[in-house]
């Protein structure tokens, strides 16, 4: 997706007769539905004219040019990217990061300088290292720059159009030299030097039929998260970090830096909602840490995710993923960092069900968790809670963390990373389950991403199967309204989940002793393939991402057409737990689905047994 390409002169045109800023918005009304904020309109209007021209300044009006374009699987835009040919007849392109910036001071992270933006100021990645992050995940995933001898070479600058030169300024600061040597920062004062660069690259025009080459390319088979833990652990990098994934990033490895000069413990909570990246950077983080050697563990509340980690990452470091409540009876700070993914599932206490009596504490989880380490990193969506006895909301862990004198730092992701990079496909369901109020009303089927309403539960198989024989990967699912039976005497799982003459099994119950050939234990459904063959709840899909995901919405959340509302109808659960929870049980069922529908990264497909459900959710769509 991309909100203007065409020939560079035409761009310089619509600048000059003040045009390109209102075609964009437009164009951003006509893909996403809604209006871009007027700081955006405004910074597009004093940012392109600027650039354009420096392209009329450099002659610069054979070539192609893209604005505002999508980064392959996310929702981060680039600026500007100009195409054309260098003097070898070479296929070039080069990505323009364009900042309204004037002033920067220093900050502790490693890429990261403070600017004053979005009304206060704020650490932001230094305009270089950004760019040359979307560089490395452009050559990653678009073929167009990958692809055989004849791909297209990318590179990448800066130009900070209300900067002057000040050797004295943060974002000259020599620990930038390298990245900005890769990726040069050019000011104001020296638009000159941004000519020449752009003319090097990109001397002999011809850009439109380079920036068809660019249209063309196909994204590269997105990257699923476990595919790749072994070889992060292994100190095989394979996530490029982008904006505010790295800037986390590099706060948690300067807290730990800190942590060995002061007593005070460092709680970092990132917020963010399905598919914005929040596993991503836990386990690049994990990796990272345990390759320089820190005390580093992993904890989670999901059994079946600790468990598939576990499996993946094999006897190195396996021991350190571990549960929430693994912790009771640890000693204060013997952990340097402890990564808490999904931390909206941390409960009360750590006692359980097997918990002795005369072992059982009353020391509230997260304080256990504060307690054994030095610095905390949480991940939280508080929208994924979908049992009544998950409370790690980022309020709750706000009040303990200042109760326990911790210093603490809030970051919110908002790229989406999945659901091919449509925050509009989240958005949507948010607004239509009525979680959330979003701008996104109605879902335009303009995205990327692959939704669609089946008639029949064997539609809805056939076309998920359909899917994995292809070799994309993918998971029937469903909400939790069947019983959930334990195997048969020979192992076979009985056939729980039936619709009309539809009759599938669950997958395997986590407690099953005796399990049939090719049936894979309930931990390792996600993981394993066989898992095609057994439909999913909640509770063995929450943390996981496949390429296609299919849903069977239950009757147990249903659309009222009189009264305007959801309603939740525990007489249609089977989920014992949540039933109990009474005046919750909508809103955990809503969350419930919200998760079940946002696990796949490139569609989405459902079946709605109640067909008033099914109507509001169409109703909610343009065709």
């Amino acid at each position: 997706m991309r909100l203007f390409a065409g020939p560079s002169e035409q761009f310089i045109q619509d600048s000059i007769r003040n045009e390109i800023a209102d075609k964009l918005k437009n164009a951003f009304f006509e893909y996403y539905r809604y209006n871009p904020s007027p700081a955006e309109i405004n910074s597009w209007r004093n940012s392109l004219k600027e650039i354009s021209d420096v392209f009329l300044e450099a002659n610069l009006t054979d070539h192609g040019v893209i604005l505002e374009y999508q980064l392959p699987l996310t929702s981060k835009r680039l600026d500007c990217l100009i195409s054309g040919k260098d003097k070898n007849d070479k296929d070039n392109a080069v990505i323009i990061e364009l900042k309204q910036w004037s002033k920067c001071r220093e900050a502790y992270g490693e890429n990261e300088v403070l600017t004053w933006v979005g009304g206060d100021e704020r650490e932001v990645l230094h305009p270089s290292v950004q760019v040359g992050q979307y560089t490395m995940y452009l050559q990653d995933t678009q073929t167009a720059f990958y692809s055989g001898d004849d791909a297209v070479i990318l590179n990448s600058c800066t130009y900070l159009h209300n900067y002057n030169y000040d050797p004295d300024d943060a974002i000259f600061s020599n620990k930038f030299s390298k990245v900005m040597n890769d990726y040069p920062l050019f000011t104001f004062d020296n638009t000159g030097g941004l000519r020449e660069y752009l003319v090097d690259k990109l001397e002999k025009g011809n850009g439109v039929e380079v920036l068809q080459k660019i249209e063309n390319g196909k994204y590269k088979p997105s990257k699923k998260l476990m595919d790749h833990v072994g070889n992060l652990i292994k100190g095989r990098p394979e996530y490029t970090l982008l904006d505010e994934q790295l800037i986390v990033f590099d706060k948690v490895v300067s807290c730990i830096k800190e942590s060995f000069f002061g007593d005070q413990k460092k709680v970092v909570i990132v917020k963010g909602g399905p598919g914005t990246g929040k596993s991503v950077i836990a386990i690049n983080l994990m990796a990272n840490l345990l390759l320089d050697g820190y005390n580093a563990h992993y904890a989670t509340g999901s059994r079946a995710f600790t468990l598939t980690l576990r499996k993946i990452v094999g006897t190195r470091g396996s021991a350190q993923f571990k549960y929430f409540n693994s912790y009771i009876e640890s000693e204060e700070n013997s952990i340097d960092v402890l990564i808490a993914d999904e931390a909206h599932r941390i409960r009360k206490t750590s006692n359980n069900r097997f918990t002795p009596g005369d072992r059982k504490s009353t020391i509230p989880q997260i304080e256990e968790l504060i307690k054994v380490s030095k610095v905390l990193v949480l991940f939280i969506d508080d929208d994924q809670v979908v049992r009544p006895e998950e409370i790690g909301s980022v309020e709750f862990i706000r009040e303990y963390a200042t109760k326990n004198n911790c210093q603490i730092f809030e970051y919110e992701l908002e790229a989406q990373f999945r659901c091919n990079g449509s925050d509009g496909f989240v958005n949507w369901i948010n607004n239509t389950l009525g979680i959330k109020k979003t701008a996104n009303v109605m879902w335009t089927q303009k995205e990327e991403f692959d939704f669609r309403v089946m008639s029949s539960p064997e539609e809805l198989e056939s076309t998920i199967s359909e899917k994995v024989n292809e070799g994309f990967t993918g998971r029937l699912t469903a909400g939790f309204c069947w019983p959930w039976s334990q195997p048969n005497r020979d192992g076979t799982l009985q056939d729980d989940v039936l619709i009309g003459d539809f009759k599938r099994p669950w997958n395997a119950k986590e407690d099953a002793n005796k399990l049939a050939k090719g049936v894979p234990k309930a931990s390792l459904w996600a993981y394993n393939p066989n898992g095609i063959n057994q439909i999913g709840c909640i509770y063995t899909i929450q943390g996981f991402e496949f390429d296609y995901v299919g849903v069977i919405f239950g009757t147990d959340l249903v659309y009222n057409f009189e009264s305007q509302k959801w309603e939740g109808h525990l007489e249609n659960s089977e989920d014992s737990v949540v039933k109990r929870s009474r005046g919750r049980f909508t809103d955990l069922v809503k969350n419930t689905y919200r998760v079940l529908l946002s696990r796949g990264m490139k569609g989405c497909y459902v079946y709605f047994m109640d067909k008033n459900t099914e109507n509001f959710f169409k109703s909610r769509i343009e065709y």
